[in-house]
């Protein structure tokens, strides 16, 4: 199946990560950013463009805003709001990070308190953490130029998640590190490591989110050895739940506004794709022995099929893939040639985001030898499903 290229250079560009789609509700819009390099990490003075790629226009990028608070998996947060615009993360006076609603076709704008992780889908909140202790522990998924004020504390009380109103741009802190590490049962590596939060999505009522609670174990291997947890809580944190603490959870997605798909561990059976049912002990695994291999996992609008990716093969190829949990079919639509470069955090994963109606999927990729953004239609890979 052909992987259409809808960014040029001789600029690089991307969109980020797999659980926030680009494409605006009138499917003529592609958000991206642009970059001048793809060779190193970004520094805390290094801006990325922001724009909008018309698909009715020759795929024109149309600069509307640039950000110095992005990285290469995630960017700067980009997505659309339920109003037509869009929200994003950058800093303000070079001491803080904040988020910016702008409409980019008005160019209006107004600057939040605090940067966004997830929004609620009613676009009303949003969910926020702590980037530059992000940074600090997990290079790569934070941003760069701005000290941590609890550097030095291995689980304050004092900082977490916190709630935004994106109407008002207050916030205030409704889960804190020291909190959710007292959850659940008690795990002597956690007294000697430092915690942190990561990967918060809301469900698709917009009730409960997800998170991971991670903590680094003194003595691993190059510092980068972790131990997580996945919890859920109601939208203002209230009702910490944990879904499942057998030491690894990696990427996730709800199937439904009760059901986490997760690539985890159980300690019983190993690593695989587990689908959890929140705020209770069921779990059960998918895609075994199709589904054998970590990725990106999203389920398509109508919560029919499953869209995943794999890290590069021996071969330095990553392949995508469609799965049908009804039938367990697996279908791979494209294998991409990126294999891994010597500092991982500029690795550009494909990362694969549905369109809005599920009928198209976008990549980033470097298997034409630049990071560009790529379109694929999958009609190809329905007819072969019969569909």
């Amino acid at each position: 199946m052909t992987a259409q290229p809808v960014t040029r250079g001789p600029a690089y560009h991307f969109f980020g990560y797999y659980d926030k789609c680009p494409w605006d509700v009138s499917g003529r819009y592609l958000l991206a950013q642009e970059t001048t390099f793809m060779d190193r990490r970004p520094s805390g003075d290094d801006e990325a463009v922001i724009g909008l790629i018309d698909r009715q226009d020759d795929d024109r990028f149309l600069p509307v805003a640039a950000t110095r608070a992005w990285n290469w998996q995630q960017g700067c947060m980009l997505q659309w709001l339920p109003t037509g615009e869009i929200i994003y993360n950058d800093r303000d006076g070079g001491d803080r990070f904040v988020s910016v609603v702008l409409d980019p076709h008005s160019g209006a704008r107004r600057v939040l308190s605090r940067p966004i992780y997830a929004v609620r889908p009613d676009g009303q909140s949003a969910v926020s953490l702590n980037f530059s202790r992000l940074h600090d522990v997990r290079p790569g998924y934070g941003y760069a130029g701005i000290p941590d004020p609890w550097r030095d504390d291995l689980c304050p009380d004092d900082d977490g998640i916190y709630h935004l109103n994106l109407a008002t741009g207050e916030s205030h802190l409704v889960l804190s590190l020291a909190q959710v590490a007292a959850l659940g049962s008690p795990d002597d590596t956690m007294s000697g490591g430092k915690h942190r939060f990561n990967h918060l999505q809301f469900s698709p009522d917009g009730s409960r989110f997800v998170f991971l609670h991670r903590w680094g174990i003194p003595g691993g291997v190059g510092g980068g050895a972790w131990r997580t947890r996945m919890f859920t809580a109601n939208a203002d944190g209230s009702d910490p739940f944990c879904v499942s603490e057998h030491r690894m959870i990696s990427h996730f997605d709800w199937r439904d506004s009760t059901h986490l798909l997760a690539w985890a561990r159980r300690d019983n059976i190993g690593n695989r794709y587990f689908l959890f049912r929140d705020r209770s002990d069921e779990v059960s695994i998918v895609g075994e022995g199709v589904l054998t291999v970590d990725g990106h996992c999203s389920y398509s609008p109508d919560r029919r099929w499953l869209l995943t990716d794999t890290y590069p093969d021996a071969e330095g190829y990553c392949t995508l893939i469609l799965f049908d949990p009804a039938t367990e079919r697996r279908v791979d639509v494209g294998r991409f040639y990126g294999p891994r470069p010597a500092d991982v955090e500029i690795r550009c994963d494909l990362h694969p985001r549905w369109s809005r109606d599920g009928k198209q999927v976008c990549i980033d990729s470097t298997h034409e030898g630049t990071r560009q953004v790529y379109v694929l239609d999958l009609e190809d890979a329905y007819a072969a499903h019969g569909v």
